[in-house]
Formats: C-alpha cells, structure tokens, sequence
C-alpha cells in the first residue's frame, strides 16, 4: 500500500526520507548477514525514499509551495 505523503510540509518530507533512508540502510545490513524476516521490505522502502526525493523535488522546482 502507498503511504500518502502529499499532506506532508517539505519539514516533514526530510525528516522522513532521513529515517527511510537509516531503515534501508539497517536492512541492507541484516540482508548481508542473512537475517531478513521480510526481502520485500527492501524494495518498499527504496521505493518509499524515491516518492519523498520525487515530492521534494518538486518543491525545488516550484512546482508545490513551501507551507510554513
């Protein structure tokens, strides 16, 4: 299921592509030492952190305004 990001502030949107961004990075890790419960969960997230660059991209570009 997709997690909606579009209500988020650009604030918001940072934050959470930094946590995504540590989750990938420790999965990746329990991926090399054999302990994943969940290989799918890779994928969701490098796919999580690509919406969040794609939504903050956006607001670089001026495509979305920056709410205070």
């Amino acid at each position: 299921m997709k997690n909606s990001y579009s209500d988020l502030t650009y604030a918001e949107l940072v934050a959470k592509r930094d946590e995504l961004r540590r989750e990938a990075l420790n999965l990746r890790m329990a991926r090399v030492l054999g302990h994943v419960e969940n290989p799918l969960a890779i994928r969701t997230t490098r796919r999580q952190i690509a919406r969040l660059n794609t939504l903050i991209h956006e607001y670089a570009l001026g495509i979305r305004v920056k709410s205070k």
